[in-house]
C-alpha cells in the first residue's frame, strides 16, 4: 500500500501562517486516511516555527532550488531571513517521507514550503507565479512525486498505476 506525505493543513490542522487550516474535503483523502496511507506533516511547524507567524515568501527572482543550494532566501513580511527554518523543514519532510516509505506527496499549493505548481512572487502583494516551494523541490529531487491539492485525481491515478505494476 502506497503511503502519501500530506500537508497537515490539508488535513484540517490549524498550522498555516495565519493560524488557520486549508482543509481539503475530498472522499479520496478520507478513504486514504481510513486506510492508514497518510503521513501528515507541516514542515514549518516541524522546523519549530510558531502558529500564527508572519507570512513568508521566496525572495523575488529566486527559486526553491536556489534556496536549497544557498543561492536564494526566504523572508517573512518583516524582512526576517527565514531560510534556515524553511530548509530545515524541507529536510524534516524528506526524512518523514523516507521513514514512512512515501513515494507520493500531496502538498498545499502557493506555499513557500509546499507549493508545487505556484508560489507567491516574493513581494507580499498576493501575486503568484509558476514554481515550487522549498519542501516540494527537496522531495521532487529525491524522487518523490508531488501533487497539489487540486490534483487529487492525478495522485489517485498515479497510486493505482504504482500499485498495479508492483
Amino acid at each position: 500500500m502506497e503511503k502519501i506525505l500530506v500537508s497537515s493543513c490539508l488535513m484540517g490542522a490549524r498550522v498555516r501562517y495565519d493560524g488557520n487550516a486549508k482543509a481539503l474535503d475530498n472522499q479520496l483523502l478520507a478513504t486514504w486516511r481510513a486506510e492508514g496511507r497518510l503521513v501528515s506533516l507541516c514542515p514549518e511547524m516541524a522546523a519549530g516555527l510558531p502558529t500564527p507567524r508572519a507570512p513568508a515568501e521566496i525572495a523575488p527572482g529566486k527559486t526553491a532550488d536556489e534556496v536549497l543550494r544557498g543561492r536564494g532566501a526566504v523572508y517573512d513580511r518583516d524582512g526576517l531571513d527565514m531560510t534556515a527554518d524553511f530548509v530545515n523543514g524541507a529536510d524534516l519532510a524528506l526524512q518523514a517521507a523516507r521513514e514512512n516509505g512515501c513515494r507520493f506527496a500531496l502538498l498545499t499549493d502557493g506555499s513557500p514550503s509546499c507549493g508545487s505548481t505556484r508560489v507567491h512572487a516574493g513581494a507580499f502583494d498576493g501575486q503568484t507565479h509558476e514554481g515550487e516551494g522549498v519542501v516540494a523541490a527537496r522531495l521532487r529531487a529525491a524522487g518523490i512525486r508531488i501533487f497539489a491539492q487540486h490534483q487529487v485525481g492525478d495522485l489517485a491515478r498515479a497510486i493505482e498505476e504504482a500499485e498495479n505494476s508492483a
